[in-house]
């Protein structure tokens, strides 16, 4: 997501400057034009707008709270665009936690894949103070398909849960169409076809079909295991609220699935594989061309 929304910003004429613990994608941030930190704390100490897309809590914490981190480098009067889905406590902590050092913090969720922010196909949900959005608004739609004001601090994560309950339950329904037509005899490429063309489709049937076409979940725009966390953060909201949510509890044991089948760095599409194994399917593989 980083570095998708580097380049954006990039390419629309702003000075990005960028840390990441890898360093192939310091790397690749140097080749793109941008200026690639040693540390952390050399981006928050020097940038108005600051914007974070972390994978795990342990990397939040480190990020924020760890040594050179946000709340001890950045700025008084910092505009910080926290992008990761994370539990509404951890928002409202690191919300918290830089007010008192003079920061302002917008809780900005990403409605989208990988993939999607590569192509700039993604919606930003953004809540928090108006005039720290306002302040940052060019840059969320920098690297945006469409940026939605959201109101009060934490909307911006509530309308995220709720979108990936829906993805939740669309990317199974994908894979359960795709199985049925797989074991009727349908080819999956007319199937894809004629079922994105009509009342049957949904943008994960889009987004997730072509890799269930090709049975190959190995260039993953979501892993399983990343994606487990998002799935226990949408159960936690839903039980805390005492809210029924039967369909996304249905789906939740499939991709349990597929992380214990060994697929937890592949993409989340891989629950096709686990229902074509429940229902017996097995691929017919592509005929070699012999070589006259």
């Amino acid at each position: 997501m980083g570095g998708a929304f580097a380049r954006h910003l990039l390419s629309e004429g702003f000075s990005v400057s960028g840390f990441d613990i890898d360093p192939k994608r310091r790397a690749a941030l140097k080749k793109l034009g941008g200026k690639p930190a040693a540390t952390a704390a050399a981006v928050s100490g020097t940038c108005p707008i600051l914007v974070t897309s972390l994978p795990s809590l342990a990397a939040v914490d480190a990020a924020f709270f760890g040594k050179g981190g946000i709340v001890a480098t950045a700025k008084r009067g910092t505009v910080l665009v926290e992008t990761s889905t994370l539990p509404l406590d951890k928002k409202q902590e690191i919300r918290e936690r830089c007010a008192a050092k003079g920061i302002t913090v917008l809780d900005c969720p990403v409605s989208g894949t990988g993939a999607q922010a590569a192509n700039r196909d993604i919606a930003i949900y953004a809540s928090g103070e108006r005039k720290a959005y306002d302040r940052a608004e060019a840059v969320l739609k920098g690297f945006s398909r469409s940026v939605y004001y959201c109101g009060e601090y934490g909307n911006g994560s509530k309308l995220k849960y709720v979108a990936n309950l829906l993805v939740t339950i669309h990317n199974l329904s994908t894979a359960e169409a795709m199985v049925l037509g797989l074991k009727s005899g349908l080819d999956l490429e007319l199937l894809y076809k004629v079922i994105k063309d009509g009342a049957g489709n949904s943008r994960m049937f889009e987004v997730r079909g072509p890799l269930m076409i090709k049975g190959d979940y190995s260039q993953a725009t979501m892993k399983v295991d990343v994606y487990k966390k998002d799935i226990d953060i949408i159960e936690q909201f839903a039980a805390d609220l005492h809210c029924p949510v039967p369909l996304f509890e249905a789906s939740k044991p499939f991709y349990a699935a597929a992380h214990a089948q060994g697929r937890a760095l592949e993409d989340t599409a891989a629950v096709c594989a686990v229902l074509e194994q429940m229902a017996g399917v097995q691929r017919k593989k592509p005929h070699k061309k012999r070589r006259k």
